[in-house]
């Protein structure tokens, strides 16, 4: 008789390196433009082409999911100041989404860890009608839906957005 046992997928998630631009640009394009038809390019998106510049500055920090050195996943945090982060560029390849994976879990997890021990207390994030299932997500994990107008000043606004979210940060003891 033949046991198969169960042996959970190796996903990484790493700190951003220069090595990954290139497959981050095609992972978020691709997502952006041809799933959910977002009229973003990455023109529009300069952070993409100077990650360190845009997000690995001040207590920011841009993380990469890996299965087998591919990247799958992203995830940005910025440093907004004053304590307010913003949730930037969470994105998962279409056949490594879901629970099976729980590579968006991984990499949210990831992002909450560093807040924690960063001193953030809170972090923001915009998003668009269409993404009804990441909007879920971000409501499964304790995100709350906010007004435009109530965001703090210091939110970098993207002109797509049309749904914002908010959540506090429990500090690390």
């Amino acid at each position: 008789m033949l046991f198969m046992s169960y042996m959970p997928h190796a996903i990484f998630v790493q700190t951003y390196q220069n090595h990954h631009r290139q497959a981050v640009i095609d992972l978020v394009v691709n997502i952006q433009q041809n799933e959910f038809q977002v009229p973003v390019t990455p023109a529009d998106q300069p952070d993409l082409t100077d990650i360190p510049s845009f997000c690995q500055v001040k207590n920011g920090n841009f993380w990469v999911a890996l299965y087998q050195n591919e990247v799958v996943g992203t995830i940005a945090l910025l440093d907004s100041g004053n304590g307010v982060g913003t949730l930037r560029k969470m994105f998962v390849k279409a056949n490594f989404r879901g629970k099976e994976w729980g590579i968006a879990q991984k990499l949210l997890d990831e992002l909450w860890t560093w807040a924690a021990s960063h001193g953030y207390a809170g972090v923001y994030l915009g998003t668009i009608e269409r993404l009804q299932a990441a909007r879920r997500f971000y409501e499964k994990n304790g995100f709350e839906l906010i007004q435009k107008n109530n965001l703090p000043a210091q939110f970098p606004m993207m002109a797509v957005d049309t749904h914002f979210y908010a959540k506090q940060v429990v500090l690390a003891q």
